[in-house]
């Protein structure tokens, strides 16, 4: 039964002719019975080839849906010319057409084509000679035929609204999985900023210590302590931040979850205290009224500044200076360092390109050049104070 269908469905010519076949029977049938309990006119050509007409035009109507509709037409015209009476297929093969053009052609197109077939039928029907001018027997096949048009109608737009409803359901659908993938590369990027900010910070500070240490262990070996002690707290605080975000991703499904680090610019003094036993001397100055700042603002200013840091320390000469301006419309940073490198250039990149898009998700803007020898950095993050 299933390969039947399937069979079917593959080729519909073959599925319309065996339905034309069995609704060519069922008409056999009929007739047969009729003649059985009373006498009947008996079957003439005319009425043998109405019924070939039928059955091809039923066959044919999802190729040509049109032709056959003027084909069933006609031949109903001819069959009325010669027999003087319709011919029951050919009426119900002019419904089955109708249905289908209507199906396949917009409402303007079906209507038209129905409204010809009328007038077609109606002039037919007058030049034949059998019928007055203002006959009636045109009113019965032309209900049919337009009742069928208007339910072939009616299933287009059926069909055009589910697939409609079905299309926007799956823009929906692949709007959630793009919406998904979206939130999934922002996680991945917020993470990796995350771990670049811990990482790179604290592994420099480690790694000058390291060479400070080796070098001075066997010239001055009662300085090798201080640096141990640095490079212990530094590793202790990487390892503390790190554990930070791991939680975090640990807690994932807890609604009621921290989603950031604790960090920002209340914690300044402390980066200014660990960059400075690193070795590098920040110049800091600060203006404007300490406040509180938005967290997403708060986090962004810390790792900018301590990115800003780092990369002073790595890849700078000399001293840095840095200041931290908080306004009515939010907090401004300018880091500046003299450089013999370029970072951009001597490093990944990530951590420029990390600085800007913190800056970028607190909607602010972030500003990194070099000019004669300097690296300047500005960074504008905007926190108005409610009321301004």
């Amino acid at each position: 039964m299933i390969a039947a269908r399937r069979l079917l469905a593959g080729h519909p010519i073959l599925a319309d002719g065996l339905t034309a076949l069995a609704v060519t029977a069922v008409s056999v049938a009929g007739y047969t019975a009729a003649a059985m309990k009373a006498p009947v006119r008996p079957l003439n050509w005319a009425d043998v080839a109405g019924l070939g007409v039928a059955v091809v035009a039923m066959t044919l109507r999802r190729t040509w849906p049109r032709a056959m509709l003027f084909v069933a037409t006609t031949a109903m015209i001819a069959h009325a010319w010669t027999h003087q009476g319709r011919h029951p297929l050919l009426i119900i093969a002019a419904g089955v057409c109708a249905y289908t053009t209507a199906t396949r052609n917009s409402r303007r197109t079906t209507w038209l084509t129905f409204a010809g077939c009328v007038v077609t039928l109606y002039l037919g029907d007058v030049l034949s000679g059998n019928f007055p001018l203002l006959t009636a027997a045109t009113i019965p096949v032309v209900t049919f035929v337009g009742m069928a048009t208007a339910f072939g109608d009616a299933t287009r737009n059926r069909r055009a609204y589910l697939a409609e409803v079905e299309e926007r359901a799956q823009r929906a659908e692949q709007t959630r999985e793009e919406e998904a993938r979206r939130r999934v590369i922002q996680e991945r990027l917020r993470i990796a900023r995350e771990l670049h900010d811990v990482v790179a910070h604290h592994i420099a500070v480690i790694n000058v210590q390291a060479g400070a240490a080796s070098h001075l262990l066997d010239r001055r070996p009662e300085q090798v302590r201080p640096a141990l002690d640095h490079i212990r707290h530094a590793g202790d605080t990487v390892l503390k931040e790190l554990a930070s975000i791991v939680g975090v991703l640990r807690q994932s499904d807890d609604p009621d979850a921290v989603t950031e680090p604790t960090r920002g610019l209340a914690r300044l003094p402390e980066l200014l205290e660990t960059v400075t036993a690193a070795g590098l001397v920040v110049r800091f100055r600060q203006a404007g009224a300490e406040r509180g700042l938005p967290a997403v603002v708060d986090l962004a200013a810390y790792r900018i500044t301590q990115e800003a840091l780092t990369n002073a320390h790595k890849y700078g000469m000399g001293d840095a200076e840095l200041a931290v301006t908080y306004t009515r419309e939010g907090v401004h940073i300018e880091a500046t360092n003299a450089t013999r490198i370029n970072p951009d250039k001597s490093g990944s990149g990530y951590g420029i390109v990390g600085m800007r898009e913190r800056a970028a998700a607190a909607d602010g803007t972030l500003i990194a050049y070099e000019k004669a020898g300097f690296f300047f950095l500005k960074a504008e993050l905007p926190a108005p104070i409610e009321g301004t």
